[in-house]
């Protein structure tokens, strides 16, 4: 019995996914469900290239030695799941300094950045979402 590839997904194609994050990473659900999506586009569809920029609040998403209550979701984790599997993360570097963040090292694999990576990102991706 032959396999399958998920609707609308053509096995030998390429893809640049690019999502970009706004909202703080406990409160609202944007942040945990725009990297939900971003494991599942890993999972499910191998090839396709992931990208994740985070402005405004979603900066403190990256910041690491977050401690959740048990059976609560953890960003942290996610983030780091998401770079495991060749994701890519950055950090608007002006949101981070105007919320004192900027001498905090980010969860590793997470870099600052500026507009100027933002719009390029923006450019080179086919699909660009935003929470």
């Amino acid at each position: 019995m032959a396999t399958t590839a998920p609707l609308g997904f053509d096995s030998a194609s390429h893809m640049n996914m690019f999502v970009i994050l706004n909202d703080a990473p406990y409160g609202s659900e944007r942040t945990y469900n725009a990297l939900r999506f971003a494991m599942a586009t890993q999972k499910d569809h191998p090839g396709t290239d992931v990208r994740v920029f985070l402005m405004a609040d979603a900066v403190t998403a990256a910041i690491s030695a977050q401690s959740t209550p048990q059976g609560y979701y953890n960003i942290e984790r996610m983030v780091k799941s998401v770079i495991a599997k060749g994701g890519q993360f950055r950090l608007c570097g002006t949101c981070c300094k105007a919320r004192g963040l900027k001498s905090l090292p980010p969860i590793e694999g997470v870099e600052v950045s500026t507009m100027g990576q933002l719009a390029q990102w923006t450019i080179d991706s086919d699909k660009v979402l935003v929470f």
